[in-house]
């Protein structure tokens, strides 16, 4: 039997199987398998050299958004008119047969845009190239699912299911579980919060599966099979996700009041160009990049080339990594300007964390 034709069996079995408390180890023990069959699909035995020719797109910039989605929904004409670059279009579906790169600048930043071919269901089990193609949506900062505004919003699931398959999680923070292996001891189950579904024996069988024996394990909320299998795999990317819903200039009014209302959702068309500013400002509050200003000393802040930053990663020595990887050594002491201090300019540490438009000015060591 094929890694494929045991994930199906699975599947069908858990389809089977009623959810209720006495079932829930042999579910938990059920959903383990098949996380690790699926883990054989992303890294197959024997190696297997990298995405494929024509996937394998150098990262550049200060963040990367993967367009993912069907087919002829408009992945294509949207990176053409956002980024300027040229990738075929047609009426015809799978034009785009590799990864076709493109950069825009906003607000300072500079992102790269990837145009991935179009997935079909069951590209998680192999089918087409999705294998490649969602291999590469793992690397990136943001990913784009583009619907077609006048097909279901089945295609949604769909794609979630694919992206799911292949651990990407979408919009999701990673699980306030704290997992560790230890000697000996056995299975230490530790709950903050009751429990729904996830008692003692559930949590033994899905590290047995693993044949992990002795582990100390603290559920933070109340965590679900899936949230432990997760921990434990470890190879999950958590990522934000927009659903870009294209070709609105089909649809009503009234149509398009109703889809502003889903969330994490922005309506486009990428022919006419409409709304491409809203998606780029959800764009930027989703990628979490600020903008920090230099100041040389004796002159006015440069405003045209902002030093980008993470907001999880935003203190000075993040700030002084990034314009060169020597001049924390050289570091006395830095200057700010901004909402990130109470006078200006004020004296601060390299562990002083940075707000969105600071201005720094790094004082070094003579």
């Amino acid at each position: 039997m094929t890694t494929v034709e045991k994930i199906a069996a699975i599947e069908a079995e858990m389809a089977r199987t009623q959810r209720n408390k006495a079932t829930m180890g042999h579910l938990g023990l059920l959903k383990a398998r098949l996380a690790k069959l699926r883990r054989e699909l992303i890294t197959p035995k024997g190696g297997g050299g990298g995405p494929g020719e024509g996937f394998d797109v150098a990262k550049t910039g200060d963040a990367r958004i993967g367009f993912v989605g069907f087919p002829s929904v408009g992945k294509s004409t949207l990176i053409c008119n956002l980024a300027g670059v040229y990738s075929e279009v047609a009426a015809y579906e799978f034009t785009t047969l590799t990864t076709v790169p493109g950069v825009i600048r906003y607000k300072g930043a500079k992102i790269q845009m990837l145009d991935l071919p179009g997935i079909i269901e069951g590209a998680k089990d192999g089918k087409g190239r999705g294998r490649q193609v969602i291999a590469v949506a793992r690397t990136c900062s943001l990913i784009y699912i583009v619907l077609d505004v006048l097909k279901p919003l089945g295609h949604k699931r769909i794609i979630e299911r694919e992206l799911e398959g292949f651990g990407i999680r979408l919009n999701k923070e990673p699980p306030a579980i704290t997992f560790r292996r230890k000697e000996k001891g056995g299975i230490a189950l530790q709950t903050l919060v009751p429990q729904s579904e996830l008692d003692l024996e559930t949590v033994k069988s899905i590290c047995g599966e693993y044949r992990i024996h002795n582990a100390d394990i603290v559920l933070k909320y109340d965590a679900t099979c899936d949230d432990l299998v997760d921990v434990i795999e470890g190879n999950r990317v958590y990522i934000p996700c927009i659903y870009v819903l294209n070709k609105i200039d089909q649809i009503s009014i009234d149509e398009l009041d109703l889809i502003y209302r889903i969330p994490h959702t922005v309506p486009i068309s990428a022919h006419h160009k409409w709304n491409f500013d809203d998606l780029l400002e959800l764009t930027w509050e989703y990628l979490k990049l600020i903008r920090i200003y230099t100041k040389p000393k004796g002159q006015l802040p440069d405003y045209q080339s902002p030093v980008i930053l993470t907001q999880d990663h935003r203190a000075v020595e993040d700030f002084c990594n990034k314009l060169h990887r020597t001049l924390i050594k050289e570091f006395k002491c830095g200057l700010v300007w901004g909402t990130s201090v109470k006078h200006f300019p004020q004296k601060v540490g390299k562990d002083h964390v940075l707000n969105d438009e600071d201005v720094v000015q790094i004082v070094k060591r003579i």
